[in-house]
């Protein structure tokens, strides 16, 4: 790993399975994805936080991990690093707001995982055996794309990965 990676390491511990991810919650943390979110042992914010009290109320379920987003310009904000490295046992998880950033390569880096925001739009790919997921918008709402988080399941391979859609959880 690079100088600059091994600035933003945050090692949790070895026994993580569950991990919920979040990302553009510009600021608005719906009821729905604090429930959604309950249960996890770790939660990933993928950048566009908003304000400062959303990762408070997101380190009352569990330890927080966040990036800044483009969003997020206040002078808080400057205490979350554009990247941050996520170490749950063997797996390593790469975070960043926009992967259209990314400037390392992911699998000589020893990555299995990518997480990203910025797009809005939910979704996991694999490309090179690494799996990238974006786990949507939290936030208000944008175009049309739905509202959503991410639960992460490491403990089967391939690693599983549930969207939650907030706007269908509020109707039930």
């Amino acid at each position: 790993m690079s100088a600059a990676m091994t600035g933003n390491l945050q090692a949790m511990a070895t026994g993580v399975n569950k991990i919920g991810l979040i990302s553009d919650t510009h600021g608005l943390l719906r009821k729905e994805a604090l429930e959604a979110l309950r249960g996890s042992e770790l939660i990933i914010h993928a950048g566009d936080v908003g304000k400062p009290e959303i990762l408070e109320e997101l380190r009352k379920i569990a330890p927080v991990i966040a990036v800044r987003g483009n969003v997020d310009k206040e002078r808080w904000a400057q205490a979350l690093p554009d990247t941050a490295v996520a170490e749950a046992g063997a797996v390593l998880i790469y975070v960043l707001h926009d992967v259209k950033t990314l400037d390392l390569n992911p699998t000589a880096a020893g990555f299995h995982i990518v997480v990203s925001g910025h797009s809005h739009k939910p979704g996991k790919t694999e490309r090179d055996g690494v799996v990238y997921i974006n786990p949507g918008s939290a936030g208000p709402r944008r175009f049309q794309l739905p509202v959503t988080v991410a639960r992460l399941n490491l403990s089967r391979i391939p690693y599983e990965v549930e969207f939650v859609n907030l706007e269908v959880s509020a109707t039930n």
